[in-house]
């Protein structure tokens, strides 16, 4: 999130300008750029977590062979 940080300062620059600027699409570019950042972090973390998961997994799998079970 905050390498997005910058984009969404300027969707709510964009946003600011008014209503039918919003309305008529004047921002739509930049709402694309910041759906497009944030899917970018969203699948940067996922990566992240299922790694640590597998490690978890494979630690508790290596000590429940060591106990025998």
């Amino acid at each position: 999130m905050p390498a997005c940080e910058d984009i969404i300062a300027v969707l709510e620059e964009c946003h600011s300008r008014g209503f039918m600027h919003k309305a008529t699409g004047g921002c739509n570019g930049v709402k694309d750029q910041v759906n497009k950042c944030l899917r970018e972090e969203r699948t940067k973390m996922q990566a992240e977590n299922r790694a640590a998961a597998k490690a978890k997994r494979d630690r508790i799998k290596e000590e429940q062979k060591a106990l025998g079970l």
